[in-house]
């Protein structure tokens, strides 16, 4: 909130909760840029100019994982620390740690932390949403803490037990909040790890967990029988587990033959890298394939799964397969010339059809008009490459085709608008910038215009 004077007299305003949240992360995204560029934050001789540090700092604010700088050569263990700790506030979000800051000193939670946790976290009402907060952070915590010290065990092999631990705790964290950043150095990610079963399920277990969000979670922990779960659950747990399965056997079959790929790999690695590659797109950004080898086949189905995303109220971004899922259900119940649109013997509200249909129509606009821009800015670069990085970047996937660190100033700024919109969703960014809607009290005539 913000206090104005009038007439003598300070007359306090409030900021909506989708202006609080935007707001908030520009907020902490500056404080970021600024950290990483302490000299600390760097490596001796290493350059950074503030709009790299602002790139990176609302690349790990976003939870995206995409770079202008290697991440390993450029920062210290204090900048690595800087990035570790946007990514975990990022994900949690910051209205969610507020919260938790403000129990702990024994505060009493207002009505208004509570619409803007409601609106940080994409529930329908507000009944539980304190008991939510603790429960996603001490989830997190639990979640991250297994994840850190299972790689910290298979990492321990090959390294001393401290460097081993510090890799497990950053890479758990970046992978659960589905950011993709990596300690590997040269931009190589984790592609030396490409046939290791141990990482690429300690991995992918994180990042789908922090795709699946702690709503479907606690959903399933408390209801256990598969009848009393929500409908919600039961369609991200569908369709989840349909576009992973769909898209690695998919990337197994056309990159089988791609001597670049995995033409070389074993049975086993060949499964290891399809199904790693086919459930990363939403939206978690490591990769142990090189990406700029695939087939261009294999790059649109990826760029169609990060434009899907994961589920609403994760880490993950993207359109949220909700979402896609709502729109497959609304063409569907049209071809079949029904009233209402149903699943699992269900009707789903039209106000939820109407803000899929403005979601992925917005997403559409924005991926097109960004790609549109860069194709302006970025000469040289294929337009195969920079569609693919606009859509990593609305998606908060953090995949690139190695675009990312040659973009040109004004390309970087394309980028981090859509992260930042990606983050916090077309939806939030739209009422963030426009008034407090009010219902219509007139109705006008109705007439048609012609469809199809």
């Amino acid at each position: 909130m913000i206090l104005k004077k009038e007439k003598n007299r300070w007359r306090m305003t409030r900021f909506s909760p989708p202006q609080v949240l935007s707001i908030g992360f520009l907020i902490l995204t500056l404080i970021g840029a600024i950290l990483l560029m302490l000299p600390i934050s760097k490596h001796p001789g290493v350059k950074l100019t503030f709009l790299d540090a602002l790139f990176e700092a609302t690349s790990a604010v976003c939870v995206t994982g995409l770079v202008v700088t290697d991440t390993a050569t450029t920062f210290t263990a204090f900048g690595e620390s800087v990035l570790m700790i946007l990514i975990q506030v990022g994900g949690l979000g910051f209205m969610t740690l507020g919260i938790l800051v403000a129990m702990l000193l024994g505060k009493k939670i207002g009505l208004s932390e509570r619409l803007l946790a409601q609106n940080a976290l994409n529930q329908f009402n507000l009944s539980g949403i304190v008991k939510l907060v603790k429960i996603v952070v001490i989830g997190t915590l639990i979640f991250e803490g297994i994840g850190a010290l299972l790689l910290a065990v298979v990492w321990g092999q090959e390294m001393s037990w401290g460097k081993a631990l510090y890799y497990g705790i950053f890479h758990s964290i970046s992978s659960f909040n589905n950011a993709g950043f990596d300690l590997m150095g040269n931009y190589s990610s984790m592609t030396a790890y490409v046939g290791n079963l141990p990482i690429n399920l300690i991995l992918s277990c994180l990042y789908i967990l922090g795709g699946l969000g702690f709503t479907v979670i606690m959903d399933v922990v408390q209801k256990r029988n598969y009848r009393k779960w929500s409908l919600n659950t039961k369609t991200v747990i569908w369709v989840t587990l349909i576009l992973n399965v769909t898209a690695s056997l998919l990337i197994f079959l056309l990159e089988y033959s791609n001597p670049s790929t995995i033409d070389s790999f074993s049975l086993k690695d060949k499964i290891i890298s399809s199904y790693f590659h086919g459930t990363v797109p939403r939206t978690a950004g490591f990769n142990t394939l090189d990406l700029t080898q695939l087939n261009s086949d294999s790059i649109l189905l990826t760029m169609g799964l990060m434009f899907i995303g994961g589920a609403s109220g994760s880490t993950a971004g993207g359109v949220k397969v909700t979402t896609f899922f709502l729109l497959i259900l609304v063409v569907w119940t049209f071809v079949k010339q029904r009233e209402d649109i149903t699943f699992l013997k269900r009707r789903i509200p039209q106000d939820l059809v109407f803000r899929a249909l403005a979601i992925s129509l917005m997403g559409i606009v924005l991926v097109f008009t960004a790609t549109f821009l860069l194709d302006i800015t970025e000469k040289g670069i294929p337009l195969m490459n920079l569609a693919f990085e606009a859509v990593s970047a609305f998606g908060t996937v953090g995949l690139s085709l190695g675009v990312t660190p040659e973009l040109s100033a004004i390309g970087k700024i394309i980028i981090m608008v859509l992260m930042f919109i990606g983050r916090l969703g077309p939806i939030t960014i739209a009422l963030a910038l426009t008034k407090e809607l009010q219902k219509n009290k007139i109705r006008y005539p109705e007439e048609k215009i012609l469809i199809g």
